[in-house]
């Protein structure tokens, strides 16, 4: 799940414990590591790019993100790949990329319609022909905000080797297809708890289907897991890769 509290930079060195790397790493590093081109959306910590430079790929990796800090991180662990600060509408693409990615559920950020279609239409410029875009978002029959509860508490080791407590509490919705919540992190060494309110967008398999359309992309996989498990009510995910339209 995106997480806009992480433009902290204290936080944003919480970012890589809290969201460790699983099997949608390693879902997504495939695919990176098979383009010789590849723009992350949404990059955070640059933690996948990272991993492919790692891992051995030589091609050209940019990574975009709206939170310095996060950038900051980013850059320290891997000068070597473009980190670039801002959105998809910082420059004009042309069709530069094999492989375009929004991972971590990034694209749950962008809350209105118009906000979704600037980012396909930006998507489309900047995929070279042939190209893929791929990201995930969760599927909203599953209702994942239901487990967001304050007794749910996460743990993490801060910068000053002090565990960090994070709790997430719903404050409104599901409203339409929006969740608003707050995240609370907290430790023994802080004056104060440090609060941080998200709304996040739920979209469905037909509405994802439709801006994609309207961006001039077609589905042409759709995945329910990181297993490449069919879509059904009860999938966690709805993991899409699609390409342009003919």
């Amino acid at each position: 799940m995106v997480d806009h509290s992480f433009a902290d930079l204290s936080l944003a060195a919480l970012y890589d414990s809290l969201h460790p790397w699983g099997p949608g790493g390693d879902f997504h590093l495939g695919l990176v590591m098979s383009a010789g081109s590849v723009l992350d959306v949404g990059c955070g910590t640059g933690q996948l790019l990272r991993r492919a430079r790692a891992e051995g790929h030589r091609g050209r990796l940019m990574g975009l993100d709206p939170a310095a800090a996060m950038l900051v991180r980013a850059w320290a662990s891997e000068p070597g790949v473009e980190w670039v600060l801002g959105d998809l509408r910082t420059r004009l693409w042309a069709g530069e990329f094999e492989l375009v990615v929004m991972t971590g559920h990034a694209f749950q950020a962008l809350l209105g319609d118009e906000e979704v279609r600037t980012c396909l239409r930006a998507v489309r410029s900047a995929l070279a022909p042939g190209g893929r875009f791929v990201f995930d978002t969760p599927n909203p029959f599953a209702r994942a905000w239901e487990s967001w509860t304050p007794e749910r508490v996460r743990r993490a080791t801060g910068a000053d080797g002090r565990t960090v407590r994070v709790r997430q509490e719903v404050r409104g919705g599901p409203v339409g297809e929006r969740v608003t919540l707050t995240e609370t992190f907290d430790s023994d060494g802080w004056d104060r708890p440090r609060v941080s309110t998200s709304t996040l967008r739920f979209l469905g398999v037909e509405a994802l289907s439709g801006f994609l359309a309207e961006a001039g992309l077609t589905v042409v996989e759709q995945y329910g897991d990181w297993g490449r498990g069919p879509v059904t009510p009860a999938s966690p995910e709805l993991i899409t890769v699609a390409r342009a339209a003919c």
